[in-house]
């Protein structure tokens, strides 16, 4: 049983920075693909970040320059630093996790690749 918990988020002025981390448990992928959503009321989820086994990235166009994701293959962990955080970035933030076959597509923003998500952690960034 795969098994992600987020930790790190929180309340933020604008300009601010948060880091975010996903512990990950339960799988022993030699092939996966990592991702951040993030979901704001009303709206739909979308990818923020994405990164496989290999340490491909990909990024959505709002956050690009400002957020990086990463991994800590020892901690079995998953990051987000956000920097220059905007009030539209406010949301719940969600890591997600899936084998990529081969052949697969290694990263992506969309959620149709994914079939692991954590609970989220919510980040709020103020005015």
């Amino acid at each position: 049983q795969v098994q992600l918990v987020e930790s790190g988020g929180g309340s933020v002025q604008a300009g601010g920075s948060l880091t975010l981390s996903c512990a990950a448990s339960g799988y022993t992928y030699s092939r996966y693909r990592m991702g951040w959503f993030r979901q704001a009321p009303g709206k739909e989820r979308e990818g923020v970040a994405s990164i496989n086994s290999v340490g491909s990235t990909i990024y959505a166009d709002s956050v690009k320059g400002r957020f990086t994701i990463s991994q800590d293959n020892a901690k079995n962990t998953l990051y987000l630093q956000m920097n220059s955080l905007k009030p539209e970035d406010t949301a719940m933030y969600y890591c997600a996790a899936s084998k990529v076959s081969l052949g697969s597509i290694a990263v992506s923003l969309s959620s149709l690749f994914y079939n692991n998500w954590g609970q989220g952690t919510q980040v709020t960034v103020s005015s």
